[in-house]
Order: structure tokens, then C-alpha cells, then sequence
């Protein structure tokens, strides 16, 4: 399977946070997605992108949160994050980017 346009539509970017790197210990990868994403596409772009098997797709919402921009107030967007969980022997080095 090839990685084509619209995968790259579906995964935005790594997540690098200390839960992340946490959830790689147990043989899982955090990516920023499509708020219009769903579980089946998140596992499809994957594997296609990566070259891996995806073993389950956890996804959350975050709400964005209402704060103060130059005392004007604004809102931070939402954000889906994908804790897609891999097949043993299989690992993603994030680090190295899309």
C-alpha cells in the first residue's frame, strides 16, 4: 500500500510530549489528526505512510480553551489526538517527521 495525498490529510503531525514518549513504552505512537477523522482512516494512513501494522486506534478530543490575546479574548482551536497502538516488532522513530 502507497501513501497517497489524502493520508497526509489525515495525520498532521507527531505529538512529542512526556505522555507520548510514556505511551511508546507500550508500543505506542501519539499523532495530531483531522478533527473529521475516524478510527479506520487514522489505522489505513498508517500503515500506508509507515510502512507498519496498527494493532488499535484510541482517539481524543481536546476542546480548545478560551484565553486572552493582546487583552482581546480569543479561543485555541480543538484539537484529535490518535494513540495508535503498534503490532510487536513494529516501530515508528517520530523524530525523523512526516
Amino acid at each position: 500500500m502507497s501513501a497517497q495525498a489524502k493520508h497526509y490529510d489525515v495525520i498532521r503531525k507527531p505529538v512529542i510530549t512526556e505522555k507520548a514518549t510514556m505511551a511508546s513504552a507500550a508500543n505506542a505512537v501519539v499523532f495530531e489528526v483531522a478533527i473529521d477523522a475516524n478510527k479506520p482512516q487514522i489505522k489505513d494512513a498508517v500503515e500506508a505512510i509507515f510502512g507498519v501494522k496498527v494493532k488499535a486506534v484510541n482517539t481524543t478530543i481536546t476542546k480548545g480553551k478560551v484565553k486572552r490575546f493582546k487583552g482581546m479574548p480569543g479561543r485555541r482551536r480543538d484539537v484529535k489526538k490518535a494513540y495508535v497502538t503498534l503490532e510487536e516488532g513494529n516501530a515508528i522513530d517520530v523524530s525523523t517527521g512526516l
